[in-house]
C-alpha cells in the first residue's frame, strides 16, 4: 500500500507550463515543429563579461564550499547599489537586502515567514499562479484582487477599503505587472503604502520586469513610509538573461528581512560563490547594455504585436516586459478552445490567459522570447488558418 501525501498537496496543481511542455515535448518527439511563444525565458544570453567572470571564480580552488545564507556581501552590495543607481533608493547592504536563488523562491520564503494558517492574502486576478498556490501549500486563505483593463489593470482599493480586511496578513503586487504589462506610477505605490499601512498587511511588490521595454524603473520602497509596511522582490531572471542562474534578492526593512533569513536559512546552504560574483558583474553592466537587450526586444514585439493583429485581438502598445498581452474577440467562445487550435493546426503555442485568473479569460500572451524568424515563422503559419 502505497504511502498517501500530505493534504496540502490537494490544494495545488500541477504548474500548468510544466503540464503544456511535457505535451509540446510529446509532439515534437511524434515529429511536430513546435513553436513555444508561452513562457518568459530569455534567449539572449548575459553579457560576456557577467560569463568570463562565472568561468574564472569557478576555476578557483577555493569557492566550492558551503555559502554564508545571508549572501556574499560583494552581492548585496552590488544590488544596493544597483538600487540606488537605477531606484533612487537606499538600501543597507548588510541587513535590508537578501539575495534569493531567484525570487521564486523568496515567494515561499515570505509566505512561510508572515503566514499562519488561516491568514488571508491578497493576491491579483489576473497575476502569477504561483502567489496563489504557495498561500495554499503554506495554509493561508487566498483573497483575489480583481485588476480590470477599464481600471488599466490597478488595483481598485476604494473596493478592497470597503470590505473587512481584519483578517489579511500580506498582499502581492506586481508592477511592471505580468501577464499584462502594464507599468507601475509613483502614486500608485504612494496609495499601495498607505493602504498596508492603515490596515497592518504585509505589502510585497514582484519586480522583475522593469527593464524589459521601459526605462522608467520604478521600486515600491521609494514610495514614502514603504519600508515600514512593505518589502520588495527583484531578479536577474529577465532583466539580465540569467534565468537559469537562479538569482534574486528581497529588500525591506531589517526585521522583515531576519525572518525571512529565519526561513531560508533552514531550507538551503547557501548560493555557489561563483554564481554570485558573476552577478556582481551583472549587476554593473552599462546603463547601454540594457539598451542593446531591449533594441532586440523591440523589433520582436513588432512582430508579436503583427501577430496579434492577425489573431482579431486587441491591445495597448503602451505594455511593458516579455510580452504581449491581447484580448481574443468577442465571437470566440473559447480561449482555451482557441489556443488549442492554433498549437494543433499551426504548430505555434500561444499561452491562455485564463491560466492566470478569471480575469485572464478573455486574453492570450505572446513571449518575446523567441527570435524574429521564428515569431515570423509562427506568422506566417498563422496566416493559413481560418479561426
Amino acid at each position: 500500500m502505497k504511502v498517501k501525501p500530505a493534504d496540502r498537496i490537494n490544494t495545488i496543481e500541477e504548474y500548468y507550463f510544466s503540464r503544456k511542455l511535457r505535451q509540446i515535448d510529446q509532439m515534437r518527439n511524434a515529429g511536430a515543429d513546435i513553436i513555444s511563444l508561452g513562457i518568459g525565458s530569455p534567449d539572449q544570453p548575459p553579457s560576456d563579461n557577467t560569463i568570463r567572470r562565472l568561468a574564472d571564480e569557478a576555476h578557483k580552488p577555493g569557492v566550492h564550499g558551503y555559502q554564508s545564507y545571508a549572501g556574499n556581501p560583494a552581492l548585496r552590495k552590488a544590488f544596493s547599489d544597483w538600487y540606488f543607481k537605477y531606484f533612487k533608493v537606499r538600501l543597507d547592504p548588510e541587513n535590508e537586502i537578501l539575495p534569493l536563488m531567484g525570487s521564486k523562491e523568496g515567494i515561499m520564503h515570505i509566505s512561510m515567514a508572515f503566514v499562519n494558517i488561516g491568514d488571508e492574502v491578497l493576491v491579483p486576478n489576473p497575476g502569477y499562479p504561483t502567489y496563489s498556490s504557495v498561500t495554499n501549500l503554506v495554509g493561508g486563505k487566498i483573497r483575489y484582487y480583481d485588476l480590470d483593463e477599464k481600471n488599466g489593470w490597478y488595483p481598485d482599493l476604494e473596493t478592497l477599503e470597503r470590505s473587512d480586511l481584519g483578517k489579511v496578513k500580506l498582499m502581492w503586487t506586481n508592477y511592471p505587472h505580468m501577464p499584462t504589462g502594464t507599468k507601475a506610477s509613483a502614486e500608485l505605490f504612494r496609495q499601495l503604502v498607505a493602504f498596508s499601512a492603515d490596515h497592518g498587511i504585509l505589502l510585497c511588490n514582484d519586480n522583475p520586469y522593469s527593464f524589459i521595454l521601459n526605462q522608467e524603473y520604478l521600486s515600491l520602497l521609494a514610495a514614502e513610509g514603504a519600508m515600514e509596511t512593505a518589502i520588495e522582490l527583484n531578479s536577474l531572471s529577465k532583466s539580465h538573461n540569467m534565468a537559469g542562474w537562479r538569482i534574486g534578492m528581497v529588500a525591506g526593512h531589517r526585521d522583515y528581512i531576519k525572518n525571512i533569513l529565519k526561513v531560508k536559512s533552514n531550507m538551503d546552504s547557501g548560493m555557489f560563490l561563483p554564481l554570485q560574483l558573476a552577478a556582481v558583474e551583472a549587476l554593473n553592466n552599462p546603463p547601454s547594455w540594457y539598451d542593446t537587450v531591449n533594441k532586440v526586444y523591440k523589433e520582436r514585439r513588432k512582430t508579436a504585436e503583427s501577430i496579434m493583429d492577425l489573431l482579431r485581438c486587441r491591445f495597448s502598445k503602451e505594455q511593458t516586459g516579455l510580452f504581449v498581452w491581447g484580448r481574443i474577440p468577442d465571437e470566440i467562445e473559447s480561449c482555451e478552445a482557441f489556443v488549442e487550435e492554433i498549437l494543433n493546426k499551426a504548430h505555434v503555442f500561444i499561452t491562455p490567459g485564463f491560466i492566470f485568473g478569471s480575469q485572464g479569460d478573455r486574453y492570450i500572451r505572446i513571449s518575446l522570447c523567441a527570435d524574429n524568424d521564428r515569431l515570423n515563422e509562427a506568422k506566417r503559419r498563422i496566416e493559413t488558418l481560418s479561426l
